[in-house]
């Protein structure tokens, strides 16, 4: 598993519209991790937790349309605490 893939894997969420809506309509976390590997991108959700806790919240934003995947404000992409609340300008987690 690879930083290099999960940064990957998020900049594809950020250019690829498809893709991005395909890995957010999963709700379950380890089903969104499965997802993303057989995407070709190994990684783990802690690694994209850790890529995504570097972008900006305005990165975040372009990312999943101002929704956190992994809770917390710190993620963009796979998982998610399944809560629907609000942060700020950034939307819900999903």
């Amino acid at each position: 598993m690879s930083q290099e893939q999960a940064k990957a894997c998020v900049e594809k969420m950020k250019a690829d519209e498809a893709f991005r809506a395909k890995v957010l309509a999963v709700a379950d976390v380890a089903a969104r991790t499965q997802l993303i590997n057989a995407e070709g991108f190994a990684c783990s959700a802690e690694e994209i937790k850790a890529v995504s806790a570097e972008l900006s919240n305005h990165e975040l934003d372009g990312v999943a349309g101002g929704q956190q995947a992994f809770g917390a404000g710190a993620s963009a992409i796979p998982g998610g605490d399944g809560s629907s609340g609000s942060s700020g300008s950034s939307g819900s987690s999903l």
